[in-house]
């Protein structure tokens, strides 16, 4: 045994109540979705001045649009008058300004307020400083990622630089011009787990052979339990007899351009913390985005990536989106089944990792160290008294 009290080869997880805890998801919220880059949109949801979107970044609502002369702006969805929010859809387009439909304060698309009843009345009203609150925005790899912090932290040492670590090199992802491609499918799920369960499952294939038969067939060496993740630069071969990265192991589509001889007929999977996963295929990308609500509900919103040639000429894109959709879905029952035991005396002093999820202790860490929700102790991790 070692000092922990199990045995050299478990690490100890961390403590159910860090998966219920509303405590727990505030502080994720304020330390982690608030705090660092999230990738929100991709850029094309924003096809033109005035187009908008909302979504929802720990806890607050946050409006996505496009200025006048086409610039992306970001701003939380609060009226600065009274507090209403300004945008309650999802999605849609405005002429010229946004307004509050509570007593019609309004703002133009770069945020300043432009009008409001009597307010001629209020010749002291600074219209900058009582218009919209920005959010600072960022463009990669054809998305928008934004940051509510008042002073966001270097996007080359956070985001950026989890690609490198995954794959030895940023100029690796560079090959996939992720930038240029076309959303063919999205599929958004609602997902009845803890924000963690989803990354600690998407980090690891420990179960790979017991739940994903498509994925093992097309990726023989995940049935040995170790992900892709595991090794630094390391990409997942195809099988002898697999053709494609599609359900059935057929053709799929040419190689994206750029691609480099040595990224063919590989898989590489990448987590972007908080809430990001990238996979590479050599024609495709799939690329997840996680929008944590609740201790026990996350939105997953997956789009399948490919060139315009692709989609503009309506080729059949079906079998590679299947593939993944049930990986997805296989993924997500698998992290519902495991949400419920959460709340049980049986794992109130957490599970353990075997080695082929060592890996996964580093992102523990993480969430402890950012969150301070949580120490480790004698033999496992509890909350903080």
């Amino acid at each position: 045994m070692t000092a922990t009290g199990l045995p050299p080869s478990l690490l100890a997880t961390l403590p159910g109540s860090a998966y219920t805890d509303p405590e727990v998801f505030t502080a994720e919220q304020q330390h982690l979705f608030e705090a660092m880059w999230f990738c929100a949109a991709r850029l094309s949801d924003l096809d033109g001045p005035g187009a908008y979107r909302t979504v929802q970044i720990g806890r607050e609502s946050v409006i996505l649009t496009r200025n006048r002369a086409g610039q992306l702006r970001a701003f939380l969805n609060i009226c600065r008058h009274r507090g209403a929010r300004i945008c309650t859809q999802d999605s849609g387009a405005v002429k010229r300004n946004f307004q509050c439909s509570y007593h019609a304060w309004t703002y133009d698309l770069d945020g300043k307020l432009i009008a409001a009843p009597n307010l001629t009345k209020m010749p002291d009203l600074d219209r900058v400083e009582y218009g919209l609150v920005t959010v600072q925005v960022k463009e990669w790899l054809g998305y928008l990622w934004v940051c509510l912090a008042a002073e966001p932290p270097s996007f080359a040492e956070t985001v950026q630089q989890a690609v490198t670590e995954r794959l030895g090199s940023l100029a690796a992802i560079d090959s996939y011009t992720i930038e240029a491609l076309t959303v063919g499918r999205r599929i958004v799920y609602d997902v009845r787990a803890n924000w963690k369960l989803i990354v600690e499952n998407f980090m690891e294939c420990y179960h790979c052979a017991t739940i994903h038969p498509e994925l093992t067939e097309v990726l023989p060496e995940f049935a040995d339990g170790y992900a892709a993740q595991y090794y630094v630069g390391h990409g997942a071969a195809f099988g002898q007899d697999i053709q494609g990265f599609t359900v059935d192991g057929s053709p799929g589509f040419e190689p994206l351009p750029g691609l480099r001889e040595d990224q063919d007929r590989r898989y590489y999977a990448i987590t972007v913390k908080p809430q990001v996963f990238i996979n590479l295929v050599p024609d495709h990308i799939i690329f997840h985005r996680m929008f944590p609500l609740a201790p026990d509900r996350t939105v997953v919103e997956c789009d399948w990536l490919y060139t315009n040639e692709v989609v503009a000429t309506g080729k059949d894109v079906s079998r590679s989106v299947e593939l993944f959709h049930r990986v997805n879905q296989q993924d997500f029952d698998a992290c519902e089944r495991t949400q419920p035991a959460m709340s049980s005396r049986a794992y109130r002093d957490g599970g353990v990792l075997v080695p082929s999820e060592h890996h996964i202790e580093a992102f523990h860490q993480w969430v402890q160290a950012s969150t301070g929700k949580f120490v480790p102790t004698s033999g496992c991790a509890k909350p903080e008294d």
